[in-house]
């Protein structure tokens, strides 16, 4: 695959014809129809297998491989040349098909009504076969020990035909807001404790399900230790029923890092225990905060590399947001931006008349527009060229795998570009 930016008088006809590539995979893997403008700025995901290249100035075949992410000695090959022959400008070369590393992946999904809706249906059936882990979200703990569960219709079974395994999401959320009262309770209770874990180990055997996933957010720091405790006799009784144990943790750049959602989430302590571990790696834009990129690279890359100080790299799946925002500028505190897809935020480009930017700095693309009461807004999402990034960083550090956050906003290059750097792992 070949990643192209929308230029000034391009069409799709046009974009087809110069890689010479099928109009309506063009379109298809895209997320367009064949009718719709495009705009300028745009990332497109060209389905070519393998591109070439033209030498420029200072090129090297290991430079050339680091930019494609294909191994130096496989360019040579397959242009009959000797890894030390010296390149010429302008010389045409044919990069292969990136190589393919084996890594997990996790979705969650959040099923708003009961039944869920056919949409949420539709989204889960279609993506499964790119997911290693679905995650309905949430299993919600009660202050008695047991367990609320989310509407999940007929989620099992689809999962199932796809080889895609359920994650049970367990989680501190009471009236929608994590809660540090219930948490305390749970944590400081350990007949309670035995009961939650009795009654997860319960519902994971009836779901089929190869992992349970513990999502405890907003634990008061003093409880850190009880945490600890709790995830380590938990750890004990799933195991001794053949279960994977993971945990979500909060970004963090360091073991003294404060604040209400870091300081309990232990990474060494955690990472020692728990089988694998799902970061969070987003929302540093978030919907009540001031305007910036929702995950970038420079900083989920602190994140990481923080985390594999105390964290083997296999136990390590980046977290992804599928989503953007759209905020009014100038940022009033308390004020809230709109959530919306990237393929939305495209669409809503459009038809302003905007122009899409990329940070290269933050690997985030965004733009700029005025509502029709004159208020200006900026909005920052996800395309190709972001995604390809957290990609690269996936590889680069060998990380176990990617999850997102979550089902339901359309994004069709993600799915595609993540078969074409990825295999998949089906438990």
């Amino acid at each position: 695959m070949e990643i192209y930016v929308v230029k000034s008088g391009d069409s799709l006809y046009k974009i087809a014809q110069t890689f010479d590539v099928n109009i309506n995979s063009l379109a298809s893997i895209n997320g367009l129809s064949l009718e719709t403008p495009l705009v300028i700025g745009q990332a497109l995901l060209i389905p070519k297998m393998g591109t070439f290249y033209t030498v420029k100035e200072g090129d090297t075949l290991f430079k050339i491989g680091r930019m494609f992410n294909v191994n130096y000695e496989t360019i040579a090959k397959a242009n009959n040349l000797a890894v030390l022959d010296a390149l010429k400008v302008g010389m045409k070369l044919f990069i292969p098909p990136r190589d393919k590393t084996e890594i997990e992946t996790n979705a969650y999904v959040e099923p708003l009504t009961d039944p869920v809706s056919q949409e949420l249906i539709d989204e889960v059936t279609n993506k499964v076969p790119y997911l290693t882990y679905l995650s309905p979200f949430s299993f919600q703990i009660k202050r008695d020990g047991t367990l609320q569960d989310p509407p999940l219709n007929n989620f099992v079974e689809i999962a199932q035909q796809a080889g895609t395994t359920i994650m049970l999401s367990v989680t501190n959320l009471e009236k929608g807001m994590f809660s540090a009262e219930l948490a305390e309770v749970i944590l400081t209770n350990p007949s309670l404790q035995d009961k939650l874990i009795s009654e997860i180990i319960t519902k994971a055997k009836n779901l089929l399900v190869t992992d349970v996933h513990f999502d405890l957010e907003f634990i008061p720091p003093y409880l850190r230790t009880n945490y600890l405790t709790f995830l380590q006799k938990a750890k004990t009784r799933l195991n001794q029923n053949d279960l994977l144990m993971s945990v979500a943790l909060a970004p963090k750049i360091s073991a003294t890092q404060v604040g209400e959602w870091y300081e309990a989430h232990d990474y060494a302590g955690i990472g020692q225990i728990a089988d694998f571990v799902v970061i969070m790696t987003y929302e540093w834009g978030y919907v009540a905060g001031p305007p910036m990129p929702v995950s970038p690279l420079p900083e989920v890359r602190k994140v990481i590399e923080y985390a594999l100080t105390v964290i083997p790299s296999n136990k390590i799946m980046l977290g992804q947001n599928l989503y953007g925002y759209d905020w009014t500028l100038p940022y009033t505190e308390g004020t809230y931006a709109t959530t919306l897809s990237p393929l939305g935020a495209v669409d809503l480009a459009r038809n302003v008349g905007a122009t899409i930017n990329y940070d290269y700095s933050q690997q985030a693309p965004y733009f700029n527009y005025y509502d029709n009461n004159k208020n200006e807004h900026i909005v920052w999402f996800e395309d190709v060229r972001s995604i390809q990034a957290k990609f690269d960083l996936v590889k680069e550090l060998n990380l176990r795998g990617i999850s997102y956050w979550k089902l339901g906003f359309p994004f069709p290059q993600n799915w595609v570009l993540l078969e074409d750097n990825f295999i998949i792992k089906k438990r």
